[in-house]
């Protein structure tokens, strides 16, 4: 749930300050700020709880370290690659394949109850994909709507004037 609540307070804040800055509000630009925020958020977990971490891929994965400590470094990757615009298609496709490839070692830690942070079997459970299965969803949808749609538009159209229709 933490990287839920961080990807909403980023958005708004975003949202609230460019409005103040800009004089209008740009959605599409919070939510691209507030996921790469999000996605920083969630890499530091990777580097900071790397045990716990390699508790959420099954036992015949081999070299459980390196891949926490390589989709740490994807994540970051990610997040600042969102801000450079001839890339923006590519990465927000590739981060909709990450978090499609990433969900079923968070249905596996849900079924051992693996709590990531403590490196224990102590976690929510079951329960926990409830929540974590609309909040996938969540991400991926996010990143279509803010990252890859209006990336599109633009390339598409290739003039300024479509993407004032996008501004609010």
């Amino acid at each position: 749930m933490k990287p839920l609540y961080v990807l909403i307070i980023a958005f708004f804040v975003t949202l609230f300050a460019r409005k103040k800055s800009a004089g209008q509000f740009d959605f599409h630009h919070a939510g691209r700020v507030s996921m790469s925020i999000m996605l920083v958020f969630t890499a530091v977990g990777h580097f900071a709880f790397p045990a716990g971490m390699a508790m959420m891929l099954p036992e015949v994965i081999p070299f459980k370290s390196e891949i926490i400590f390589l989709t740490g470094l994807l994540e970051l990757a990610a997040a600042f690659t969102l801000f450079i615009p001839s890339k923006r298609i590519a990465v927000g496709w590739l981060l909709i394949a990450f978090f499609i490839m990433v969900f079923p070692a968070n249905i596996y830690a849900a079924l051992r109850q693996v709590d990531y942070q403590s490196a224990s079997f102590n976690g929510p459970g079951i329960n926990y994909l409830w929540v974590r299965i609309p909040l996938q969803i969540l991400f991926i949808a996010w990143v279509y709507f803010f990252v890859v749609y209006p990336a599109r538009i633009l390339k598409v159209n290739g003039s300024e004037r479509r993407r004032k229709k996008i501004v609010i």
